[in-house]
């Protein structure tokens, strides 16, 4: 992409607006709009604006330090954060580092600016629930390395990062159009629309039982966002798609449906791990069924075949996602409050 502004008579067409591979258009020119889509979304995320600090935890930590939690479940709560903690900012870094330079319409690149900073609300929500629990943070922000089944997660999308991160990739050539969408669908489709899904269920159901209200709280605007994100990904690749239907050929499909199917195995894996004898109402055949059903709606979105068939055995996650945040904020949100690093335990 040429940094040189160039002195031209030449106007902007939307027409002549490309995803990718763009030189005939001036990037640094949001209009005219073509990708309405993409410019909706921005739109939206930014109506869908939060803080982790609006957020009180004073209830959180007094449950957490009451003991009323078992064994069990205080090992589900640590790992889902233990993944968490570490999974947005790989999503972050793949879009700022990676992806962001390749996409050359305005409008999209307007969303993805958007969702890095979503990114870092994020990642400063699993720094703020835990230091308010008062968890070990050296043993939380070093799970990914320590647990193999998040490592197998987190280095299964840090691989698909690599590639862009080359000071030769490009997307001018076949190939290089292919590893791009191959990134895409690894973190839209895998990372953002299955490996955290399984993990929203299991932090979610605690709220479904009137605890940690707070940590959920936060954790239904992520999963708000994350939904967001997920579509967004996905309309991302089926437009790069309608533009280059070369790179989707028949073999390239038979990839990103077989990526897919290890992204299940995954995680299914760091389900069964976190879940060792199922509690909160929760089975390992549930979190099975879940995680294979949200990968063929994925599937089904890009145009490739459902591969499970299964039903959706947590009907009330879609009502979550559709959450309206000042409804909830209000009816949880005290008048004052600390923030979770300034509260006493005792």
């Amino acid at each position: 992409m040429e940094n040189v502004i160039e002195m031209t008579t030449r106007r902007v067409r939307a027409e002549d607006k490309r995803i990718i591979n763009n030189k005939a258009v001036d990037v640094n020119q949001l209009v005219p709009i073509k990708y309405t889509w993409a410019w909706e979304y921005y739109l939206d995320a930014c109506a869908n604006h939060w803080m982790p600090q609006e957020v009180s935890m004073q209830r959180d930590i007094e449950q957490w330090k009451s003991g009323m939690f078992t064994e069990d479940e205080e090992r589900v709560i640590k790992r889902v954060l233990g993944f968490f903690t570490t999974a947005d900012t790989l999503v972050a870094n793949n879009l700022v580092l990676a992806v962001y330079k390749h996409i050359s319409a305005p409008e999209c690149r307007q969303y993805l600016l958007r969702q890095a900073f979503e990114e870092a609300i994020h990642t400063h929500s699993y720094q703020y629930i835990p230091q308010s629990l008062g968890m070990d943070e050296g043993e939380m922000y070093n799970m990914y390395r320590e647990v193999p089944s998040i490592h197998a997660k987190d280095e299964f999308e840090a691989r698909l990062t690599v590639d862009l991160l080359r000071p030769d990739f490009e997307t001018e050539s076949f190939e290089g159009r292919q590893k791009l969408l191959d990134n895409l669908i690894g973190y839209s489709a895998i990372m953002e629309g299955i490996f955290f899904y399984s993990s929203f269920v299991m932090l979610l159901s605690f709220g479904r039982t009137n605890r940690l209200p707070g940590t959920c709280e936060q954790t239904q605007y992520i999963l708000r966002d994350e939904s967001m994100h997920l579509n967004f990904g996905l309309d991302l690749i089926n437009a790069i798609k309608e533009e280059n239907p070369d790179i989707w050929t028949s073999e390239f499909r038979e990839q990103a449906v077989a990526k897919i199917r290890q992204g299940v195995k995954l995680e299914i894996q760091f389900g069964t791990d976190c879940l060792p004898n199922g509690l909160l109402g929760l089975t390992h055949q549930m979190i099975d069924d879940y995680i294979k059903y949200v990968a063929d709606r994925r599937l089904e979105k890009l145009g490739l075949p459902k591969q499970y068939e299964t039903r959706n055995p947590f009907p009330w996650m879609s009502e979550i996602i559709d959450l309206r945040k000042e409804k909830n904020f209000f009816e949880t949100r005290v008048t004052e409050y600390r923030t979770g690093g300034t509260l006493e335990w005792d």
